[in-house]
């Protein structure tokens, strides 16, 4: 049995934020399903929403990030998360992250030209993505995502109090409540070990979930083969409410290529000018929107299923080859170079893209220190649903979130172990004595896919109210067939990672069903129109049913 103070499920970019301010005061577990580089932060290519630029202001991207939430934002979650922006840049760019600055020949005439440091944040470069009326975000050219996790890695793995398990996936968390004590405390988590192919027992006077969202539910996906919503079943199994898991996002354009598996193009080259246009060279977005391409992503993505689905083409072009070739290889390094694998040279040709599941905008409900419905229980990053998102995220406020979601767990975490020095039950072992080894692997592959096919056919950019009741009824023969198979043989990381995606999708399906409306990145055609007023869809394990 392992016994820590905290215990973090997933390796990213928050999970590895808190471990950072924790593991001073704490013994701290981080668990990494994988290798410590497959979770999704590691492929964000983006960058960091933060208000740097003397030009723009708080309230300014407030604004925006309500705007593209379609009147669904919690106001003082935006606020909250916003404010604490430069807070976040500055302890990054302390922890050494390699941020791009601005290239001294092309500072403003007089700048005070001092070097970047926590305390001084204007060299910084800050470019632009859609819904953002300003420059404001930070970026490491196009790798940003593995420029923060290698620098937060690099110091997990040189501080003292952290204690990193890779290829370690949780099964279920353990509470009070389970074990039929007194309370409903979260004190643990049962942990296949892919090695040993045993499930461990891991105790913690708190545990966090931060092991990303629930793309892989989707047959087209930007993310790696880590997202499939773990943190969010494990947490619904254990009795916490989630909250509007309808919205989906779709980021407008990965890498359409037979051999590119899940290559998203960043955001930041329709930022910088680049065009979306039809196989025959027409610019199709102005009709769309006034903002043409730096429109929000949900509108976006719409567009493009929309002239695909008009014109029978497998893709549109996304078009940056107007800019000098300079400017493209020293702004998209990574994006210029993978795209050349695979015969594009974007300097000069046009890259075809698709839409693909992104991000899960929904999650666990929490408040703003990352808190769940159980004691103990925290849940950051994608896993969660803050407020901040509503119907549609704002490109780069999702790691900005990270962060200060972490360090608000993290005091949260810290004031909770000082006042709270009493001892931890005992926790049973994992009984596998009434199970077999299965000899029927099939079923497991082929319900995967069948889930995965179904939800993008069903429940995709486009909905109707036929294709959720399809997704629903077909989701609940699926989910018995996995139930009865878990509950019957050993457990592997295949039938637990489908397990738990079969889940999440009922739960995205309840929400959609719920919402008589379109909103945001929840489009359905039998109910086209917005209604006057925004509510949040709130499912509850312990009713079964909104709230």
């Amino acid at each position: 049995m392992h016994d820590f103070d905290i215990l973090i499920i997933g390796s990213g970019a928050a999970g590895l934020s808190l471990a950072l301010k924790t593991a001073d005061k704490a013994r701290v577990a981080v668990l990494s399903k994988g290798q410590l580089n497959q979770g999704a932060t590691f492929w964000a290519q983006g960058g960091i929403a933060a208000v740097l630029d003397e030009n723009d202001s708080i309230d300014a991207h407030i604004e925006d990030t309500l705007n593209s939430g379609a009147g669904l934002c919690n106001y003082n979650m935006v606020k909250h998360i916003v404010e604490h922006s430069q807070e976040a840049i500055a302890w990054l760019v302390e922890q050494g992250v390699p941020f791009t600055v601005i290239p001294p020949d092309d500072a403003h005439p007089g700048t005070d030209q001092q070097p970047l440091n926590s305390h001084n944040l204007k060299p910084l470069h800050l470019t632009r993505e859609g819904g953002h009326s300003h420059r404001r975000i930070i970026h490491a050219t196009d790798a940003t995502g593995r420029a923060v996790f290698e620098t937060l890695r690099d110091k997990a793995l040189n501080t003292a109090g952290i204690t990193l398990f890779e290829r370690h996936l949780a099964v279920d968390l353990i509470t009070e409540e389970k074990l039929g004590l007194d309370g409903k405390a979260c004190i643990g988590a049962y942990v296949y070990n892919n090695d040993t192919e045993e499930v461990e027992t891991f105790k913690a006077r708190c545990v966090v979930l931060a092991s990303g969202g629930a793309s892989k539910a989707y047959l087209y996906t930007t993310n790696p083969d880590s997202a499939t919503g773990d943190g969010i079943a494990m947490a619904w199994r254990a009795g916490c409410r989630v909250s509007n898991m309808e919205f989906n996002q779709f980021h407008p354009t990965c890498l359409f290529h037979p051999h590119a598996k899940s290559f998203l193009i960043s955001e930041a080259l329709r930022g910088e000018g680049a065009t979306l246009e039809l196989p025959d060279g027409t610019r199709f977005m102005p009709q769309f929107d006034d903002r043409a391409e730096l429109a929000p992503r949900d509108i976006v993505a719409r567009a493009i299923d929309h002239e695909m689905k008009r014109l029978g083409c497998d893709c549109v072009y996304l078009n940056i080859s107007h800019k000098p070739a300079e400017f493209i290889k020293s702004h998209f390094p990574t994006i210029h170079a993978r795209c050349l694998e695979y015969g594009i040279d974007i300097t000069k040709e046009r890259i075809p893209v698709v839409p693909a599941a992104h991000y899960t905008c929904g999650g666990v409900a929490v408040d703003k220190f990352g808190r769940s419905d159980i004691p103990g229980l925290y849940a950051i990053g994608e896993t969660s649903c803050t407020g901040l998102h509503g119907a549609n995220r704002m490109a780069s406020n999702s790691l900005l979130e990270c962060f200060v979601l972490a360090f608000g767990a993290a005091d949260d975490i810290l004031a909770k172990l000082q006042s709270d020095q009493g001892g931890k039950p005992e926790i049973p072992e994992w009984d596998h004595s009434r199970v077999t080894q299965s000899h029927e692997e099939v079923v497991v592959a082929h319900n995967w896919d069948e889930l995965r096919r179904m939800m993008w056919d069903y429940v995709g950019i486009v909905r109707s109210n036929r294709r959720l009741d399809r997704a629903h009824n077909r989701l609940l023969l699926l989910e018995q067939e996995v139930r009865d198979y878990y509950a019957s043989h050993r457990v592997s990381r295949d039938l637990l990672e489908l397990r738990n995606l079969i889940l999440v999708a009922r739960l995205i399906v309840d929400s959609a069903r719920l919402r008589h409306e379109s909103r945001g990145l929840h489009f359905n055609i039998d109910v086209p129109d917005r209604l006057p007023e925004a509510h949040d869809t709130v499912l509850s394990p312990l009713t079964g049913s909104a709230s």
